[in-house]
C-alpha cells in the first residue's frame, strides 16, 4: 500500500515539473540581452554571422514553436546543449553536481551536529543562562546574510589567521584522479591522506557559512518542538514511574519532538542544494551554483532550465522524503 501512495506521489511530480519548465522558458525569454550577441561578442560579428548562430540555436524561430522543440526534448530526458560550452546541458550538470552535494551534506552534518542537542539542553533547561545564550547565537545565526559571513571568515580564518584556503576544493599541489567526483571520497580511495586533510580544510569555511543558518533555525524549531513535547501527558506519567530523566528525554520525548525537525531538515536540504549560488561564489566553488551564476551571465538558456528543472527534482524529492520518514517517527501518521 505504501509503495502505491509513494508511486503516485512520484507521477504527480510529472506535471509540476512541466509547469515550471514553461515558467521558467518564458522567464528566461523575458531576461533582456541576446545570448547570441554574448556568444560572438558585440560588434564582432557579421549579420550574418548572427543570423547563423541563431539558426544553429533554434532562436529564429517563434517562441511558441522554440517552447514545444524544449519540452519534446524535455520529455526524453534531454536538456540541450549549453549555447556558451556547446557540452550537453546533463553532463556539465553532472560533472558539477558532486561539489555541491559534498558541500551541502557537509554543511548539514555541521548544523544538525551542532543544533540538535543545543536545541534538545536548551528545552530541557527553559530560562536558563544556557537557554537564552543558545536562543540569542541561533537569533544571530539567522541574522546574519551568508555572502556577509563568508567575507568576513575569508578575511578573519585565511588572511589574517592562515587557517583555511580562501577557495577551491584543493590545492594546486594536489591531483586526484575522478573516481566518483566527491574530492573526499575519492582522496580515501586514493589512500591519499594529504589530499584529504587539504580537501578538509578547503570544505570547512564554506560548510560553516552554508551551515550557520541552518544551524540557527534547525536548534529553534528542535528547542520549541522538544519544549512542547515535555509538557505532554505522557511524560508526565514517564517521570512518575520514577524514570531517569535522559531516559524520558531521549527514548519518549526525542521521537515525537524531531518530526518538525524533520520537516526543517527536508526543506533545508533543497535550499542548501538549489539555493547555495552566493557561497559557492564567495569561496570559488566549481559547484552547480557556480555553474548557473555563469550561466545567467551569458544568458545560456538550456543550462539555466536544466539547473532550474534539476532544482525543483531535488526539492520534490526531499519532500516525499520527509513525509515517508514521518511515517517512521510516528507510526500513527499515514501518507
Amino acid at each position: 500500500m505504501r509503495g502505491q501512495v509513494i508511486l503516485r506521489r512520484v507521477l504527480a511530480t510529472v506535471p509540476l515539473m512541466a509547469g515550471i519548465a514553461v515558467v521558467v522558458f518564458v522567464i528566461m525569454r523575458l531576461i533582456p540581452g541576446d545570448p547570441v550577441d554574448i556568444i560572438i561578442g558585440q560588434g564582432a560579428a557579421t549579420s550574418q554571422d548572427v543570423e547563423r548562430v541563431r539558426q544553429e540555436l533554434h532562436l529564429d524561430r517563434p517562441l511558441p514553436e522554440q517552447l514545444l522543440l524544449f519540452l519534446a526534448d524535455l520529455s526524453r530526458g534531454d536538456l540541450g546543449d549549453s549555447f556558451v560550452k556547446r557540452k550537453p546541458v546533463s553532463q556539465i550538470l553532472l560533472e558539477a553536481l558532486p561539489a555541491t552535494i559534498e558541500l551541502a551534506l557537509a554543511a548539514m552534518v555541521v548544523a544538525l551536529v551542532v543544533a540538535i542537542p543545543l536545541g534538545i539542553l536548551s528545552a530541557v533547561r527553559q530560562s536558563s543562562f544556557l537557554d537564552r545564550l543558545s536562543m540569542a547565537g541561533a537569533f544571530l545565526g539567522i541574522s546574519m546574510p551568508a555572502f556577509w559571513l563568508g567575507l568576513v571568515a575569508i578575511l578573519l580564518f585565511s588572511v589574517r589567521l592562515g587557517w583555511f584556503p580562501t577557495s577551491g576544493r584543493t590545492g594546486f599541489l594536489f591531483f586526484l584522479e575522478p573516481v566518483t567526483g566527491f574530492v573526499l571520497v575519492d582522496s580515501i580511495l586514493a589512500r591519499n591522506w594529504s589530499a584529504l586533510i587539504d580537501a578538509l580544510r578547503h570544505l570547512v569555511l564554506p560548510a560553516l557559512t552554508l551551515g550557520a543558518g541552518l544551524m540557527a533555525i534547525i536548534a529553534r524549531v528542535m528547542r520549541a518542538s522538544m519544549v512542547e513535547v515535555l509538557r505532554e501527558p505522557y511524560i508526565t506519567v514517564a517521570h512518575s514511574k520514577g524514570l531517569a530523566p535522559r531516559v524520558v528525554v531521549w527514548r519518549h520525548a526525542l521521537h515525537n519532538a524531531l518530526i518538525p525537525t524533520i520537516t526543517v531538515v527536508g526543506l533545508q536540504t533543497g535550499v542548501l542544494l538549489g539555493g547555495n549560488m552566493i557561497v559557492e561564489t564567495i569561496f570559488s566553488w566549481p559547484g552547480m551554483g557556480r555553474v548557473v551564476v555563469d550561466a545567467i551571465f551569458s544568458r545560456d538558456y538550456p543550462l539555466i532550465q536544466g539547473a532550474v528543472m534539476l532544482y525543483t527534482l531535488i526539492f520534490v524529492l526531499a519532500n516525499l522524503t520527509v513525509d515517508i520518514l514521518y511515517t517512521y517517527l510516528n507510526p500513527r501518521i499515514q501518507l
